[in-house]
């Protein structure tokens, strides 16, 4: 079957690519700018097509506690929310890396810190890419650039939660969240009757039970399993980063940007070059495992490194990480739901590494 082309919200394409995905489930709470998602599941009534369940639960804890039981079934379930709301689902974040379950998390991200605003932002890579609950963990952390990648990234990230049972969080924002584009969707998949064998299925034939839990209270067993956790994060950033480079063969300057802030970017570079500025753009995809040994390659050749974000700097710091010095690392971010513009980022080049000339 041939991809059907529509015109959808950011939000709405994430919602029916995880009916086309075959999710198994869906558990939210409705936060502004991403509650289309929940409400698009719920009148699309995917149980009808699919057997899909969408429910929206009580509470953010609830509902990431209910993936968490989910994802210990070995089903393919999945939230979402805004900033504040994955704050409140940290605690079950850390849970399900601890247990070692595949889940997919949507966080279309919104300004902070608290309430903050409805506007898009950047604030929560820290918060994404670091583990913003506790313990030793890793996200994989895709960082959408348009609504197709939206829609892409969702089997995407269902693919390598499974892979690696590992949560995967889509990290996008209120920008990208609510603008229309034209989408292909791919054909319907069917939801997998696959019984996993690390499941919690019922014990069957097994001669074992299958005991799902991110516990151990002997401390040699519980730094043993850390080792083997820090084993498969080495193995996923030698074998999952993504990003995309936008002329930079030749770049003089080099700007590294994601999400709403790399399309903006795209556009700076075309700018800065009819001004005689070579720059380049390099746009992480993933933002956990991070480009770093190709952002550290071009380090090597170029004079200096903008780092565009809608914060106040928080990738920056891993950009610098990357290039270990070698050369200038700067940041320009706005902040408070305020998109940079083209223009503005490209003052920033001029004034940061020509003098403003």
């Amino acid at each position: 079957m041939e991809k059907e082309l529509r015109l959808m919200k950011g939000n709405e394409a994430i919602a029916e690519a995880a009916i086309r995905a075959g999710a198994d489930g869906y558990f939210s709470y409705p936060i502004t700018p991403q509650s289309e998602i929940l409400e698009y599941l719920m009148e699309a009534n995917p149980f009808e097509r699919t057997g899909m369940v969408v429910l929206q639960a009580e509470s953010e804890i609830a509902a990431i506690n209910m993936v968490y039981g989910g994802a210990g079934c070995g089903k393919k379930v999945m939230t979402s929310s805004s900033s504040p709301g994955i704050s409140l689902k940290q605690e079950g974040i850390s849970y399900i890396a601890g247990a070692e379950l595949p889940c997919l998390i949507v966080n279309v991200a919104r300004g902070g810190p608290g309430l903050g605003t409805i506007q898009p932002a950047q604030s929560d890579y820290f918060q994404s890419v670091k583990g913003g609950g506790h313990g030793d963990y890793h996200l994989i952390v895709l960082a959408p650039a348009s609504v197709q990648e939206m829609a892409d990234f969702v089997e995407l990230g269902f693919d390598l939660a499974f892979k690696y049972r590992n949560p995967v969080l889509i990290l996008s924002d209120g920008a990208i969240g609510q603008m229309m584009e034209k989408v292909y969707l791919k054909p319907q998949k069917q939801r997998s009757t696959e019984l996993l064998e690390w499941a919690t299925t019922g014990k069957g034939k097994r001669e074992e039970r299958n005991i799902i839990t991110s516990l151990d209270l002997d401390p040699d067993g519980q730094e043993d399993f850390n080792h083997r956790l820090q084993a498969k994060y080495a193995e996923i950033q030698k074998n999952e980063v993504r990003y995309e480079e936008f002329q930079c063969d030749d770049a003089d300057y080099l700007l590294v940007a994601y999400g709403t802030s790399a399309r903006v970017c795209q556009k700076s570079v075309q700018i800065a070059r009819e001004h005689g500025i070579k720059a380049g753009l390099l746009r992480p995809i993933t933002l956990f495992p991070f480009p770093s040994v190709r952002i550290k390659e071009l380090g090597e050749r170029v004079k200096g490194i903008l780092s565009v974000e809608m914060s106040c700097g928080q990738m920056v710091e891993d950009v610098m990480l990357a290039v270990g010095c070698k050369v200038p690392v700067k940041h320009f971010g706005r902040m408070g739901g305020i998109v940079t513009t083209p223009d503005e980022v490209v003052e920033q080049l001029k004034t940061i590494f020509s003098g403003g000339k």
